[in-house]
């Protein structure tokens, strides 16, 4: 059986801006599920921050919640907004830069073995 964690409570509607707190000049992460198959991440940057230019060997799907990011997507700018969903292709290069303080979901698509 493929092992689950979650740091979520069952049966139970949470506001998302509650389960992370802001951190001033800097960057809050809380996986919020995690499986074999990928992962659920919540993510606050503060204005300035982001996350420098790295692959991954798998898709992922970046969920704006407030804010906005510039995602860097094999060289190609793309501003994401609140409402707006991006997806990062694997193994193609990608960073995130917040020039206001911005709150996003990340899933992780990991490929499940043959």
């Amino acid at each position: 059986m493929a092992e689950r964690t979650s740091t979520l409570p069952a049966a139970e509607a949470l506001p998302l801006h509650a389960l992370l707190s802001e951190t001033p000049h800097g960057i809050a992460s809380r996986v919020l599920a995690k499986a074999s198959g990928g992962s659920l991440t919540l993510f606050a940057f503060d204005a300035g921050e982001g996350l420098t230019e790295h692959t991954t060997p798998f898709d992922a799907l970046v969920l704006v919640l407030e804010g906005a990011l510039t995602l860097t997507i094999g060289g190609t700018p793309v501003l994401a907004e609140p409402g707006t969903i991006v997806r990062m292709p694997a193994a193609v290069p990608h960073a995130v830069q917040a020039e206001q303080p911005a709150r996003m979901l990340l899933v992780m698509l990991r490929d499940q073995p043959a």
